[in-house]
């Protein structure tokens, strides 16, 4: 645990020490697209924060190579090879697209490419275990194209979600860390090595995440852009690809007791084949609303609008910092819900506890639905939204709209009034909406004023 640890702490240090000088270089290279309609920020922000993700990622595997623990995994396997390989490819190609702008179909074609790098050093699902039928083995083919569905369909899931300060990386960072844990159970207590890739693949990639964190968060400084969420999808999907296509379940030995006895152990069979979908479902769910969305329309699956779960949390009257509070509480409750389960299945206050969660989840998700008034007494401990509204008479309120506007003017230094400025103005006229960029979707931009 130490060296998983280590190998974390190095990552999110090298993540988070990059991202200032990756910062400068990106806005020296004008890889800052003006405001788009559906963007929330209000002045272009440089992207390509996936370069100092990708130098962290290199940071941490190169620490774990020299490990003594560690060390072994490189030795016994390849498939941190291949995650490597793999990383540099879709990496690439997310600078270039941040950078220029490539191609929907490219970019699509470059995901499968890369999957197809990763299938032929290793990284590859090799069985499934199904309940009530066992543990099925898979055809050169059929692994090949499950894996490559499953790592395109997470890169742009983790894309799609993509759209507010810190969500992507908050989301997959809670991810992960579920998925660490569930890993490093398999490896620890049932001693099954082929289960330790996994591991290292999630501590590393909590460290990307943790380490991007500070700079990505309200107000962001830097996005990560293409280059970053397409390369966190990716080391995503990859660990979710070893531990349930490499990990043989019949080696857990869990056929054993009375037949009750036998389906609660084989919980932790099964959750290999449930942990990978439950990592990503809040962005998988995203996903698959958003193509349903668009094709009732008439439009495109790839065409870029305003309809992700987490611009309707703006809609619904969610502040920025809020909504990315409420996806991180709904991810983290799906993912360690399903690892909880895993460990303890016959626990009955689990589910109870999962239930409770989802209802306090219901409520503030609806919060902005019902505006609580709080007492005169305690107005004055709570926000001033809270507060009931008091009816000044009217000299008062004429005496201070006049005071107002004296003092606007001697600011102004005219008798002009200022006209406000609405969200999405970047030295043309403003363009109301919310962000959500697509993996596969090319941007729009606002022409220049």
């Amino acid at each position: 645990m130490r060296e998983y640890l280590l190998t974390l702490c190095v990552t999110a240090a090298v993540t988070y020490l990059l991202t200032g000088p990756v910062r400068k270089f990106a806005i020296v290279a004008g890889a800052m697209p003006e405001i788009r309609a559906r963007d929330v920020h209000r002045e272009p922000t440089p992207r390509l924060g996936g370069i100092a993700m990708f130098f962290g990622l290199c940071a941490g595997l190169l620490v774990a190579d020299h490990l003594a623990n560690l060390n072994q995994v490189f030795e016994k396997s390849n498939e941190p090879r291949a995650l490597l390989s793999g990383a540099a490819l879709i990496w690439l190609i997310g600078v270039l697209d941040d950078k220029f702008e490539i191609d929907a179909l490219i970019k699509l074609g470059a995901q499968m490419i890369a999957a197809g790098v990763m299938v032929m050093q290793g990284l590859t699902i090799l069985w499934l275990p199904i309940p009530g039928v066992g543990t099925v083995a898979l055809t050169q083919w059929q692994g090949t194209l499950l894996t490559v569905a499953l790592v395109v369909i997470t890169i742009n899931a983790v894309n799609f979600v993509d759209g507010l300060d810190g969500l992507a990386a908050g989301m997959v960072c809670i991810a992960s860390a579920a998925f660490f844990m569930y890993a490093y159970r398999i490896w620890y207590s049932y001693g099954i090595e082929a289960a330790a890739p996994a591991t290292l693949f999630a501590a590393v990639l909590m460290g990307m995440c943790v380490g991007f964190l500070p700079h990505n968060m309200h107000p962001a400084r830097i996005f990560m852009g293409d280059s970053g969420s397409m390369l966190i999808g990716l080391v995503l999907a990859a660990g979710a690809i070893s531990v349930t296509g490499q990990v043989d379940p019949d080696v857990m030995k869990l056929f054993s007791g009375s037949e009750r006895n036998a389906v609660h152990q084989m919980v932790p069979v099964y959750i290999p084949l449930l942990m990978p979908l439950t990592i990503i479902a809040i962005p998988a769910a995203d996903l698959i609303l958003a193509i349903v969305r668009r094709t009732w329309r008439g439009q495109s699956p790839f065409a870029a609008d305003r309809g992700h779960l987490h611009h309707r949390l703006l809609e619904i009257g969610h502040s920025h910092s809020r909504a990315v509070l409420i996806m991180y509480f709904w991810s983290a409750l799906i993912a360690f819900g399903a690892l909880a389960y895993s460990v303890n299945s016959a626990s009955m206050w689990i589910v109870l506890g999962v239930v409770f969660l989802s209802a306090v989840g219901l409520v503030l998700l609806l919060l902005p639905r019902f505006t609580p008034r709080a007492p005169r007494w305690a107005e004055a401990f709570v926000p001033p939204r809270y507060r009931r509204r008091r009816a000044a008479p009217a000299a008062e309120a004429a005496e201070g709209a006049g005071g107002a506007a004296d003092a606007g003017s001697v600011e102004a230094g005219d008798d002009e009034p200022r006209t406000p400025v609405p969200v999405g103005v970047s030295g043309g006229p403003g363009v109301p909406g919310v962000n959500g960029a697509t993996a596969l979707g090319a941007r729009s931009r606002v022409p220049r004023g």
